[in-house]
């Protein structure tokens, strides 16, 4: 049993709800609004700044809302689910509380907000799959009466689409198969014309119009193996100038004063987030509010409509943060809100950027994170590989890293090839690389590293991942089964040809290149049935735990059923918790503790951690058929 001084953190303190998150302020800075539990659920709370009065203005009890914006002075619009399922549909509500309204009341539907059109009150501009579920038109809606005026349909293989600053539709990308399209018109009266033809690898992602709506600002690789912020005539589809670009990382996005109507920076991300401005008032605002909190990153996560107050989140390894109110013409800092006031941050973990080397000689760059006051020799380790896999891990506080620490466990995060903002070749280098390939030896590579460093105890290696991380467990267990003593897939595909079969419909127009990236199943069988767990289950031969959500349209509760129903036939244990109100990862605060209490109880028996649940947890969802 692992021997810590710190103490024995409750799991519900690392996953109840925050006290208030996701704060945003009225265009004209006179209100705040902000999510904050009520019925274990985040509901939407307004204050008037300088009042102490708080208004409820939500009252959902089923699941949290996921996200909300003002529209106007007096109103809210958000954004919800249901039971996971990400058919979000769009609410608006007075912020008296007074008045709720669903806009986009269509069963089965999801609708993407395309534009806020905060200069016109009564309007915006969303995308819907209402009348084909493969691709989203856009429509104006018309937020008093729901009114829907189609503005672009569309003809089956558009995939975004983008406005100017005026509001006005002028930008769409396609994608047919292996090649993306730009295309683009100079006014809404136009037709969309092609202008830029990219292969897929190749990327140019357009961002925003410069604030003369005449050229674009974008994101492009074109020519280069890092993205870089470039501005880019349409007209003569050519780059004007490149406004930033790094060597070690691409260019993630752009800093823009819509107030002030000039690009204020970049953002590119390292070990941590990094800035690099353009605009020295921005930059001097960035200065003074990093004095304030040194060690934290800090971040300006909203502003009214004039710039003068500001919202400031800051945040580290070791806190979930605060958000603060910065009135720069008072010259006036003020704290709104602790997240998670209850957790201290002397007893977390610092979480520590790492490098290794792969076995054909790339640098794998990643994250560890180890128990406070342990010698780092021989300890008990959970790799935790990302999903995606085209994302990444990022340096700050991820409560689920905390909470394994809190028991005990080091965590290993590494960003294996395939990652992104490592650049092209990192990306393209994990093409066809699922399973048995380098992404997988990435992950296998960082646990002798820790085995070579005399961190890891050899015989007390787990391996825990959501989604694609989930599939790299079941990879590790299954063609390295020797590499470790137990491994928990959180709604992980198991059978590649049944995912393909059942993803979204509004994924379809990306089928072909997911088929680049991960294998085809039609015309590359044997491969794809070689990377594919489900096929190799009787490889398994230590303790497995699978975590599903019932309404999950990305990894259907099938892709758990069936590793799940392939060792049971073997007569091995598999605890299997479903919850028939989840989708791709758990969300309802409930859920999120049953699953950590099983997760604790499952790495106590396996790995000898600490726990304050008892491992009889486990029986029940053992025996569940």
């Amino acid at each position: 049993m692992t021997n810590l001084n710190t103490p024995l953190i409750p799991i519900e303190d690392f996953f109840r709800k925050p006290e208030k998150t996701s704060f945003s302020i009225s265009p004209d800075g006179k209100h705040l609004a902000w999510l904050a539990p009520w019925q274990s659920r985040l509901n939407i709370h307004v204050q008037t700044i300088g009042q102490e009065e708080v208004i409820r203005v939500t009252q959902v009890e089923d699941r949290d809302i996921a996200g909300f914006f003002w529209k106007g002075e007096d109103t809210l619009i958000f954004s919800r689910d249901q039971g996971g399922d990400e058919n979000f549909h769009l609410f608006k509500a007075d912020r008296t509380g007074k008045e709720v309204q669903e806009l986009t009341p269509f069963p089965g539907v999801r609708v993407e907000v395309i534009d806020e059109l905060e200069e016109i009150d009564n309007q915006m501009l969303i995308a819907t799959n209402k009348r084909d579920a493969q691709v989203f038109d856009v429509y104006r809606l018309y937020i008093d009466s729901g009114e829907l005026d189609l503005i672009a349909e569309n003809p089956g293989n558009i995939i975004y689409w983008l406005t100017d600053h005026q509001g006005k539709l002028r930008v769409a990308g396609s994608s047919d198969g292996l090649k993306s399209i730009l295309l683009y018109r100079p006014n809404e009266q136009e037709e969309f014309q092609p202008i830029l033809e990219t292969d897929f690898r190749s990327e140019f992602s357009p961002r925003a119009f410069t604030f003369d709506n005449k050229n674009l600002l974008a994101l492009s690789n074109l020519g280069r193996d890092k993205k870089a912020l470039v501005e880019f005539d349409p007209l003569t589809i050519q780059e004007v100038k490149v406004l930033d670009q790094q060597e070690q990382a691409d260019i993630s996005g752009v800093l823009l004063s819509k107030h002030r109507k000039l690009i204020e920076g970049s953002i590119f991300i390292t070990d941590k987030v990094r800035f690099n401005f353009f605009d020295q008032q921005r930059q001097e605002i960035q200065e003074f509010l990093q004095s304030q909190f040194p060690g934290y990153e800090v971040f300006i996560t909203d502003s009214s409509k004039d710039e003068n107050r500001l919202l400031v989140k800051i945040s580290s390894d070791r806190s979930s943060g605060s958000q603060y109110l910065y009135d720069r013409e008072m010259g006036q800092l003020s704290k709104l809100a602790d997240f998670t006031p209850w957790l201290n941050s002397e007893d977390m973990s610092q979480m520590m950027p790492i490098q290794y080397q792969s076995r054909d000689g790339r640098t794998i760059y990643g994250y560890l994170t180890l128990p406070v006051g342990l010698e780092p020799k021989l300890l008990p380790i959970v790799i935790n590989p990302h999903g995606g896999p085209w994302a990444r891990d990022f340096w700050g506080y991820n409560p689920g890293v905390q909470f394994l620490v809190n028991r005990g466990y080091g965590v290993l995060q590494m960003n294996f090839r395939g990652s992104l903002t490592y650049g092209r070749d990192f990306w393209e280098a994990g093409f066809k690389q699922w399973g048995r390939g380098t992404m997988q030896h990435d992950i296998t590579d960082g646990v002798q590293w820790l085995i070579q460093e005399g961190i890891a105890d050899p015989n007390r290696i787990a391996i825990y991942g959501g989604s694609y991380g989930g599939y790299a467990t079941l990879a590790g267990l299954t063609f390295t089964p020797d590499l470790f003593a137990a491994g928990i897939s959180y709604v992980g595909p198991s059978n590649l040809f049944t995912l393909f079969a059942s993803i979204p419909p509004y994924w379809e127009p990306i089928r072909q290149v997911m088929y680049e990236q991960i294998g085809n199943p039609d015309t590359e069988k044997d491969f794809v049935e070689s990377i594919s767990p489900f096929f190799y289950a009787d490889q398994i031969k230590v303790p497995l735990l699978v975590v599903q959500g019932a309404n999950d349209p990305r990894v259907k509760k099938a892709e758990s059923d069936q590793i799940v129903q392939a060792l049971r036939q073997r007569n091995i244990a598999v605890p299997y918790m479903v919850k028939d109100n989840e989708g791709h990862g758990f969300r309802n605060q409930e859920n999120q503790f049953d699953f950590y209490r099983v997760m604790e109880a499952f790495l106590a028996q396996y790995l000898l951690g600490r726990s304050s649940t008892d491992i009889a947890i486990l029986k029940p969802l053992e025996e569940a058929s």
